[in-house]
Parts: structure tokens; sequence; C-alpha cells
């Protein structure tokens, strides 16, 4: 049966290893739950778990995805315990300030200079209703869509929205709702075509004419913008080494969303502390 001491054992690569994060980022994801926990709540029996285990039993699902029953068969507990301990920290964690993202509203505010915009897919479990709706061509299955917008000057991620699989990349867009001050320069791929209507100050990739071929001087251009996309690409492939977010979503749908928003308020305080 696994403890806490194993956060203690292991060393600081080895952790970051284990669990997905750092252990200072374990340390404040601590702090941040000693305000809202109660070691012997009043009336209830004792909690099975501690706050540290409570911690790490979350870290682990992110990070491994394995069933509530596996999880809660090494850690000597049911997998019920296993879920309501994972929900809280997860509903906990949420509201607090210090893993929350700054939203789209900072958009508007026009600090930023440049930002990156980009929409990756997560495989789910075939929907027993509307399955069409969530059908992706691109991906030849079943998705949820999440549109990540960073800041390119200082790599954080700015705000989130999420779709269906069938929806295409720019109705995402414009079913979030999110607009960019006149002054940031937005960087995105092909499937944002028409997104100059919206914001004029954007940057996309050449198409290729319809029988036609690009210029040397488009081709030019078509690589260096994706130089400087590519750093998008970097932050979707740190999210996914949580593998509740790369492999196949198992559970309900209405926690994706929460799920990789703490997500990626975590990746901002690492990155903040890393730069």
């Amino acid at each position: 049966m696994l403890t806490c001491t194993i956060a203690y054992i292991l060393s600081d690569e080895g952790f970051k290893r284990r669990f997905g994060v750092q252990r200072t980022t374990f340390i404040e994801m601590l702090d941040c739950l000693k305000s809202q926990w109660r070691p012997t709540p009043k009336p209830g029996p004792k909690p099975k778990l501690n706050l540290e285990e409570r911690v790490l039993v979350t870290l682990e699902y992110w990070r491994e995805y394995r069933t509530y029953f596996h999880i809660g068969s090494s850690w000597g507990v049911s997998e019920s315990t296993v879920c309501r301990c994972v929900h809280w920290v997860e509903d906990t964690l949420i509201k607090s300030q210090m893993f929350h993202l700054p939203g789209k509203k900072v958009l508007l505010q026009g600090g930023i200079t440049v930002t990156i915009m980009d929409v990756t897919e997560t495989p789910i479990e075939r929907p027993k209703r509307r399955q069409r709706q969530f059908y992706s061509g691109k991906k030849k299955g079943h998705t949820l869509k999440c549109q990540l917008i960073m800041n390119a000057e200082t790599g954080a991620i700015v705000c989130t929205f999420f779709g269906k699989g069938r929806q295409h990349d720019f109705k995402v867009f414009k079913t979030s709702g999110v607009h960019f001050h006149p002054d940031t320069k937005s960087l995105v791929d092909k499937g944002y075509q028409g997104i100059q209507k919206l914001h004029d100050n954007s940057e996309l990739p050449q198409k290729k004419p319809k029988g036609g071929q690009l210029t040397q001087a488009q081709k030019a251009y078509n690589r260096a913008l994706s130089k400087k996309r590519i750093a998008i690409e970097h932050v979707n492939a740190r999210l996914k080494v949580f593998r509740i977010l790369s492999g196949r979503y198992r559970n309900r749908r209405r926690r994706f969303g929460l799920r990789c928003n703490l997500i990626a308020a975590i990746y901002n305080q690492e990155y903040a502390q890393s730069a």
C-alpha cells in the first residue's frame, strides 16, 4: 500500500516523473487546501486519507489515468473514496486564486502584445446519444476540443474554451466569445480562415490556391509563422503529460473543462517558477 512517504523518498526528478508536477507545486497545492481541510470532521468518521495523500492520489489519477478501482487498491481504499478525494481536491483548487487562469477579459485590456491560439483534441468514449456531434473527421473518432490561447511573450496560458469534436476550429473560436485588443497580434493556423474579418491584426498561413502553387516568398512566410507558433505545440505536449488529457477520456464530459483549466493553471505556475 502506498503512503505519502513516497513524496519524500523520491528525488525531485523522480517526483516530477511520478506525479507530473514539481515538488514545490505539490507544496503550494497543500498550502492552498489547508484552509478547507478538516482532519477530524464533526460529525462523521475520520478520513481514510490525509491531506497529503489526497493530493497525491489526485495527481496520480491525472498523471496515469488508471481507474478509481486500481488506484484505490494501490492506496488501500475503495474506489468511491478515491472518487470523492479527487473531486474534493479539484473543486477546492479551482475556487482558489492561486490555480486560476487569467481569463479572456485580459485579452481586451491591451497588455498582451502577441498571442498564439490553437485547438487540441482529446478522444472520448463513443457517446450513447448525439454521436455525430462529437465525431471528428480529422481524428476519425469521437473527441472533445480544447482551444488554448497563450501569451507568446510570457509563455503562459491566458484562457481556454471547449467544444465538440464535430465543430470546426473557427466555429469554436466564434462560440467562445473571445475578443482581442486591436493592438494584440494573434498567430493562428489554417483552421482559422476568416478570422481577419473579426480581428484585423491576425496572422495565418498562406493557403495554396486551387490548381496553383505557393510562391517561394509565401512558403518562407509560412515557415516563419510556424516557427513562431511552435511554442503552443510545446505547451500542448506538456499538458498531455497527464494521460487524462492525452488518453481516451472516460469520465463525464462536464468535468473535462474543469480538469483542463486546473492542469493549465498548474503549467502556468511551474512555467513562471522556471522562467
